[in-house]
Formats: C-alpha cells, sequence, structure tokens
C-alpha cells in the first residue's frame, strides 16, 4: 500500500528540475538537501515480507503518476509501480529521479536492437541535430568507434551552432573509478584529461561554440555509474544498454518522446549533483510543454506519423542502394528519423554479391577483431535483421523511470530500491509468461522469484549470453556464473513437476550463427537489458540481473505499458539473432552441441576457493584491458 507520506511526495509541485529552473546556479545535490532533507534516507531498510496486490495499492498508484489525459495504466503495471514507490518511504532519492516525475508518459518513435556502434550512430544524430543543449551519461568510456562518433558529432554540432551565431551546452558524464573517487564520488574532468588518449573528447578549440563539462562519477568500491542516457534539448530522450567502447554486443536503446524526457532529465540533474557551469538552457522549458524551440522540420511527439514495419523498413533498405553509411572517417546526417532508419537498414542490406546471411554476417564482424565465418542458415526474404524499428503508437503510454542509486558498500543489504521492486512485482504478478534478455542471471531474489512464477504455472523465457564475465561471476557473492545460476535454478524444481517444461533457458546465438560463442571469445555477445511480463509490460534500461545491478551499481530503467510496444520488442529480439532456433540449454542447463558436448570454452563448476583464484585474476585482466572502469 502507497503510504500517506509516499502519496504527498509524489503530489508535490517542487522537484529538483524546477528547483534549477528557479534557481540556475543551484547544484543538484543542493537542491535534493533543501527539498528532502528532512526525510529519512535508511539505504538498508528491508520490508517485512512481500506487499500484497491490492486495489488499494493500484488506486493509490494512479494518483501518483501523471498518465496523460485519458490514460489509465493497466492493473499490473499499477502495481509494480506501486512497489516501486514504497522505496521512497525510507530514501525519496531512492529512484534517482523527483517522486512526482517518476510516473509519467511519452512515446517510443524508434527502438534499436543492434550491434553497439549502430547504437551511437543514432546518438550522432541526434548531437547534431541539437539546438541549445545534450546531456549524455554512461559508464565505460574508451577510445572506440562509438567514441570517435560522438566526438565527431559534437565538432559538426560547434559548426552548426557557429553558422547559427549560437552557442550550446553539453554536459557529459562517464564512471572512472580513481584515487580522488574515493574522497569525492563526482570529480570535474579537466579538458586536457578528456581530451587526452583515454578519453578521446574534442579539445576547446576543436568545438569554439560548445561548452562542455565533464564529470566522471564512481563511488568506491563498488558503487558504479551504470546508467546509459542522452537528453537532447529537453525534447528527445534515450536509454541504452550499451557503454562506450568496442565490443562484439548486441545491444538496445529506446528513444522516448513526451513528458518522460522530463523524468529522465530530471535523473539526468541528479546524477550530475555538482553545480552546472554554465547552467542548462532548457531550464524553465520542460518537455511537457514542449522542450527548447526549434528550427528542425522533424515532426516530434504527437505530430509523429506511424512508422514502417521492419517488412517495409527491409524493402526500402534494399532499394535504397546509393546510401553511404555514417561512419566516424564518412559523416552522414539525417534531418528526420524516416532516413536515418532507411540508411541504416541499407547497410545490413545485402549487396548484389551477398546473401542476406553473408550482409549479417558482415555487419556482426564489424566491431569483432577476428572476424568469423557464418554458421546459421540462409536469413529467409523479409527476415533479415532490422537494426531500427519504429515503435510508434497512436497516443502516449503511460511510462514510469524505475532506477536505483550507486551503492558503494561490500554487502547486499541495498536492495529496496524502485528497480529491483518492479522487477520483482512484475514477476510476481505474471499470469501468463515473463520474458528476459541480459547478459548474467544470478541474482538470488531473482532466482527465488522466478521459482515462485514457475509453480504457480507462468511460463518463463529468459536469454542470457553465454560465458558472460564468467571469472567476475564465479567470485564468491557475486551469484555464479549463467550455467551456475542455470542448474541451481533447475536443480530446485520438483524432478516430476509441469514447472520444469515451464521454463526455457537460452545462450544468446548470433543472427549469422548456429550455436551459442562465448563471451572470452568476443565474437558474438549480448548485452540487451529487457523484461517482459504478459506481454504488455515491459522494462528496458541498463540494469542487469545480476549481483552488481541488482545491489550496487547505478541504473536506469523505462517502465512501459503497452501491448502493442511489447509484441514488436519480442518480435525484433528474435529478428535480430538466433537464440530462439539455436540457444535453448540442455535438461540440465548447460547449452550441449548435437553430440552432447558443452560450447567451446565452457568452464565448469568450480568451488569457492578456485573460483575466487580465477575470478580475481579475471577481473584484474578486465580492469587493465578497460582502462580501470
Amino acid at each position: 500500500m502507497v503510504s500517506e507520506r509516499v502519496y504527498k511526495l509524489c503530489n508535490e509541485t517542487e522537484t529538483v528540475s524546477s528547483a534549477l529552473a528557479k534557481d540556475p546556479t543551484l547544484a543538484p545535490g543542493d537542491a535534493i538537501k533543501r527539498i528532502y532533507g528532512d526525510f529519512s534516507n535508511d539505504l538498508h531498510h528491508s520490508p517485512d515480507g512481500q506487499p500484497a496486490s491490492s486495489l488499494q495499492a493500484v488506486e493509490a498508484a494512479f494518483s501518483c503518476g501523471r498518465w496523460g489525459i485519458g490514460n489509465k495504466p493497466s492493473p499490473l503495471f499499477l502495481q509494480a509501480f506501486a512497489d516501486s514507490l514504497n522505496c521512497l518511504d525510507a530514501d525519496p532519492m531512492a529512484g534517482v529521479v523527483s517522486p512526482p516525475l517518476m510516473g509519467s508518459h511519452g512515446t517510443v518513435p524508434l527502438t534499436v536492437i543492434a550491434p553497439l556502434a549502430d547504437i551511437i550512430r543514432h546518438c550522432s544524430n541526434l548531437i547534431v541535430c541539437a539546438e541549445k543543449e545534450v546531456f549524455f551519461i554512461t559508464c565505460a568510456w574508451s577510445p572506440s568507434v562509438a567514441q570517435r562518433l560522438i566526438k565527431n558529432a559534437l565538432v559538426e554540432l560547434s559548426r552548426r551552432a557557429g553558422r547559427r551565431g549560437r552557442r550550446v551546452v553539453v554536459k557529459m558524464m562517464y564512471d572512472r573509478a580513481g584515487p580522488s573517487n574515493a574522497v569525492r564520488p563526482h570529480q570535474y574532468v579537466k579538458p586536457s584529461t578528456y581530451a587526452g588518449k583515454s578519453i578521446q573528447l574534442p579539445t576547446p578549440d576543436e568545438i569554439p561554440n560548445i561548452d562542455l563539462e565533464v564529470i566522471s562519477l564512481h563511488k568506491m568500491p563498488l558503487g558504479t555509474l551504470h546508467a546509459k542516457l542522452c537528453v537532447i534539448d529537453r525534447k528527445i530522450a534515450c536509454v541504452m544498454s550499451n557503454n562506450i567502447e568496442d565490443n562484439d554486443n548486441l545491444e538496445m536503446m529506446t528513444h522516448l518522446e513526451g513528458p518522460i524526457v522530463d523524468s529522465i532529465y530530471d535523473t539526468a540533474l541528479i546524477t550530475w549533483n555538482n553545480s552546472l557551469n554554465p547552467p542548462l538552457p532548457s531550464h524553465q522549458t520542460p518537455a511537457a510543454e514542449g522542450g527548447l524551440p526549434t528550427s528542425s522540420h522533424e515532426a516530434l511527439y504527437l505530430d509523429r506519423s506511424p512508422g514502417r514495419g521492419p517488412e517495409k523498413i527491409a524493402a526500402d533498405g534494399h532499394d535504397q542502394s546509393g546510401l553511404p553509411e555514417n561512419t566516424p572517417e564518412d559523416a552522414h546526417y539525417d534531418g528526420n528519423l524516416s532516413q536515418e532508419i532507411t540508411r541504416m537498414q541499407r547497410c545490413y542490406s545485402n549487396k548484389p554479391d551477398e546473401t542476406r546471411l553473408q550482409a549479417a554476417n558482415r555487419q556482426l564482424n564489424v566491431s569483432v577483431k577476428n572476424s568469423i565465418d557464418p554458421t546459421g542458415p540462409e536469413i529467409p526474404n523479409g527476415q533479415e535483421m532490422t537494426p531500427y524499428v519504429s515503435t510508434m503508437t497512436s497516443h502516449p503510454i503511460p511510462m514510469a523511470l524505475v532506477n536505483r542509486p550507486p551503492y558503494a558498500c561490500v554487502d547486499t543489504t541495498n536492495a529496496f530500491v524502485p528497480q529491483n521492486e518492479a522487477w520483482l512485482s512484475l514477476i510476481r504478478n505474471a499470469k501468463q509468461s515473463i520474458f528476459i534478455q541480459t547478459p548474467d542471471l544470478n541474482a538470488a531474489p531473482l532466482i527465488s522469484a522466478i521459482s515462485a512464477a514457475l509453480e504457480r504455472g507462468v511460463e518463463v523465457t529468459y536469454y542470457v549470453c553465454f560465458g558472460y564475465n564468467d571469472l567476475g561471476e564465479m567470485i564468491p557473492g557475486q551469484g555464479g556464473t549463467n550455467d551456475q545460476a542455470a542448474q541451481a535454478l533447475i536443480a530446485s524444481l520438483p524432478l516430476d513437476g509441469p514447472e520444469r517444461k515451464l521454463l526455457h533457458i537460452y545462450n544468446y546465438v548470433g543472427k549469422d550463427q548456429n550455436r551459442p560463442i562465448h563471451n572470452s571469445f568476443k565474437s558474438r555477445s549480448c548485452h540487451i537489458k529487457l523484461l517482459i511480463v504478459d506481454n504488455c509490460v515491459g522494462i528496458q534500461g541498463s540494469g542487469n540481473q545480476d549481483t552488481q545491478s541488482w545491489f550496487h551499481s547505478q541504473e536506469v530503467n523505462v517502465m512501459v505499458d503497452s501491448r502493442e510496444i511489447c509484441e514488436k520488442w519480442r518480435e525484433v529480439i528474435d529478428r535480430n539473432q538466433n537464440t530462439k532456433m539455436f540457444g535453448k540449454v540442455a535438461e540440465d542447463g548447460i547449452w550441449r552441441d548435437k553430440d552432447g558436448s558443452p560450447g567451446k570454452g565452457y568452464m565448469g563448476n568450480p568451488g569457492k576457493i578456485e573460483g575466487l583464484l580465477k575470478g580475481v585474476a579475471g577481473m584484474a585482466m578486465k580492469m587493465e584491458g578497460m582502462g580501470g572502469f
């Protein structure tokens, strides 16, 4: 049940964003202290028992959100929202968003399910089209194709701003665990550092018409900034799964418009925490009122027309043979979303001397150091990979931010946060089906919730990445590898009961392959974070289903209440990978080939001592390879 205090918190008019609108010189951290300083801040609160689904909770939750005229969220969505709101009793900032902005509405004109660089290609298009401001937050940042796309977009943005006789304010954040972060988690980054060889953002001289400010954030030792988001002119926001680096991951992004952008903007301010010098130009122009004025001719939000389906996108991409790719070496920016979708699809269309399978193989090999040959079956006409798909709806849909803050300590007591409660609530109240795709799935509360859902007769399907961060997950307390977690879950189910038949576990298989490839080979991995329940409520964002994301990292996730969007997500998830065809694990939880052998790279089930030794060595190599991220 939503308490009276939380009800009042959600129905106040003041937010961190509105406080900065009145005084742009105010640091968001100081605004939080002024607005919420009198409230308790219990990071270790643990509620007594699981909240029961109730009509009263649903009705109270409805009164705590801004759903838009005529919008009535579903009971499943509202129950998850109510359970998330309960976290605010112990800490009003548990959701890393001002409580009045936690429940909102908006549209999702674009969903991207593609390799990392193709997601950043969309970000680069948004950046160059910005009129006055860009806010970009990520976790790991290293020199890469993605980094060069961002850098070049900022240089082009500065050029366009100069042509207009204006300046653009850009704020950027990434995670960096250094000695100074132990003293103060938020650290301003000097131009000599952010333009240096480890980050390679533009120097001030390269972007004379941009006021760029950069902050690194890490709460030592485990409070990682793992959120990934972008806000442009307070009109458009993107929530994504990817970092800024080169890797072999398939990733996911949602492009959001409407009042939900104000919620994500508020999260960005709270994450920034420090003073903004200079302030953001949009401080008095919320997305709910249209955001910053723009000279763009592209229709936004409710003025957008319905998008094309995947089959039409694939056909249009094949027909546009003259469209070059947008690359760091040869930039090609598009003035509207429809053109951008077609340009991206053209890259995935087969050339005259290629099959559709070879085209997919070519694209998936772009970011791979050692290219691999395709092993999968030929792709039928009309079933090509479609990295950019329209998920525009005819009207705004209910949405909520279900985030979690960073928590530094080496324990698992900071679990009562909106992200976790939303996940658990949806699983607890599922009636038909649960679908999850995540790199790792080993968080103890999730395993228990899945087991309980199976006992209720709910079908559970989850996709994970074979061997993802095996060495790190082997460390005692981290939850175990995906293989270990799957084996433990299956072993907990009755041998002859229906639960085992309702559980479907898969290892990710690339669109061009016929088997999972262990993450250690760095050729075909998946980093998508998505949960869909009963095909109608979905949560997409940065949060993994592992111990780190459940208990420590700062995450941003958007929960949507739309059967139309959830069904499109499921369709494109399976369209852009071969997991459903070739990735199902055997009865013991391990993927095996036709001869019964585990996939190459399988690490078995080491004991605690062996797991600790391997894990520490593996994490040391990872830290060295990623420059300390």
